[in-house]
């Protein structure tokens, strides 16, 4: 997992492990030396130094630049001890040589200088590779999940794996609610919610081991959508240590930026279920409501006539007549007042900045005067105009306009929008009646 392999980057390594390194480095020295004996007395020691420098690159490569050092120090010494004149010493009487060892010792450190930096930038590739792998794992097991709970368990689980932990995901103030935890069953204390509570406030990071609420167990970060904290994430361990550390927070920040990508996904998902539902709903109750009309005024006009009969006979009791045509009045303005309460008896139009956008009668005006749209430019207006003041998306108008087939289509809708907005805005550079919720959707702001 890419967190134990940036603890064991950052981890110093134990005494046994360089004792082995710089071991290694030596034992590779000596082999070449062996070499360089058994080439001496067959073509001499010209190309002797050059044996050298495989050892030095191979202990860049293996263990690093102080091992690569240390290889290309000895591969100096032991070159002017075996090689030079006079062999077995470390004096040299010739110029010649004096300058082979210092060249070969310069060479040796500037190649194990290269070769460590080569080696550092692999293992950083390899650390990169791994963190954008466990990212994208991430992200995938929570795109299989929906709906809130099973989202932030997934998250619980996944974050208690990689940083072999425990985890907690909580939402919601004044008191913020367990929405998941890993493993099931952990409770929080007074001081924890506090701080789960702060986090979810001003969005910094509260718990154990911050400058904030110190005595808390967990350790709580912001898990943001924009400029929105949406919950909080805690981690802690059984021990009581720091959970993260310093190489940690990076990859922790990111994955907690997928989290708030599928919670927001899941929001604004469950959002247009419900849009879709009121829109069933406003349906049905449009098709009852036309009913009404229909079927109960024809029988309350005949109620009515028959009471008028009934009254003009002067053998049947007033006082009954009476009641049963007061009754009917009654009926009468009470069907009349809900069917009112249909949308398609509001014919009241809407009014904002000089614009009158009148959906009973399909017009739309501009300081008096006829506005001309098309009709996908009336449909996205009557879209906006029937749910005034609310923040539709741009899938919910796409689907409700060009069908669910062009929900991905949002240049339709910005098309559209831009024409709505030269024709009915008095700035429409600066749109007061049509407003835009970056990345989100469009809002109709008339009352």
């Amino acid at each position: 997992m890419w967190p134990a392999m940036m603890d064991d980057r950052h981890r110093q390594l134990s005494v046994t492990q360089r004792i082995q390194a710089y071991a290694g480095a030596i034992a590779m020295v000596a082999v070449s030396t062996l070499a360089g004996l058994w080439i001496a007395p067959r073509w001499g020691t010209s190309p002797v130094d050059m044996v050298y420098l495989p050892s030095v690159l191979a202990s860049a490569a293996l263990w690093g630049l102080g091992p690569a050092l240390v290889s290309g120090i000895a591969a100096a010494l032991a070159y002017n001890f075996f090689f030079t004149v006079p062999v077995h010493t470390f004096r040299m009487d010739r110029a010649a040589d004096v300058v082979t060892v210092v060249v070969l010792l310069l060479v040796a450190l500037v190649t194990s200088k290269l070769a460590a930096a080569i080696r550092s930038q692999a293992q950083l590739a390899a650390a990169h590779a791994a963190r954008n792998a466990t990212i994208a794992g991430f992200a995938r097991r929570l795109l299989s999940s929906s709906g809130e709970g099973e989202i932030s368990r997934t998250a619980c689980d996944e974050l208690r794996s990689l940083f072999e932990c425990n985890a907690i995901l909580v939402a919601g103030l004044p008191q913020p609610r367990v929405l998941a935890a890993a493993p099931e069953g952990n409770r929080l204390t007074p001081s924890d919610v506090a701080a789960a509570a702060l986090t979810l406030e001003t969005g910094d990071p509260a718990g154990r081991g911050t400058a904030r609420l110190q005595p808390a167990e967990w350790v709580f970060h912001a898990v943001r959508s924009g400029d929105t904290i949406i919950a909080a994430a805690g981690l802690a361990r059984d021990d009581g240590a720091p959970p993260l550390d310093e190489a940690q927070l990076q990859l922790f920040g990111n994955l907690l930026d997928q989290l708030a990508l599928a919670l927001e996904r899941e929001r604004l998902a469950e959002e247009t279920r419900n849009f879709a539902a009121t829109r069933e709903r406003d349906r049905l109750r449009t098709a009852l409501l036309a009913t009404i009309g229909q079927e109960l005024r024809p029988r309350l006009e005949a109620i009515a006539g028959a009471a008028r009969a009934l009254r003009r006979d002067p053998n049947n009791d007033r006082d009954v007549v009476s009641a049963l045509s007061s009754e009917v009045v009654k009926i009468d303005r009470y069907v009349a007042n809900l069917v009112e309460l249909g949308p398609e008896g509001d014919q009241r139009p809407v009014e904002a900045d000089g614009v009158s956008i009148d959906l009973f009668k399909r017009a739309v005006s501009r300081n008096g005067n006829q506005v001309h749209l098309t009709p996908k430019e009336y449909a996205v207006l009557a879209e906006l105009t029937k749910h005034r003041g609310r923040l539709l998306t741009h899938a919910q108008l796409l689907r409700a306009v060009w069908g669910p087939a062009q929900e991905k289509q949002i240049d339709y809708l910005r098309v559209a929008i831009r024409a709505l907005r030269q024709k009915l805005e008095a700035e429409p550079s600066h749109p007061r009646l049509i407003v835009n919720e970056p990345g989100v959707g469009y809002r109709l702001t008339a009352g």
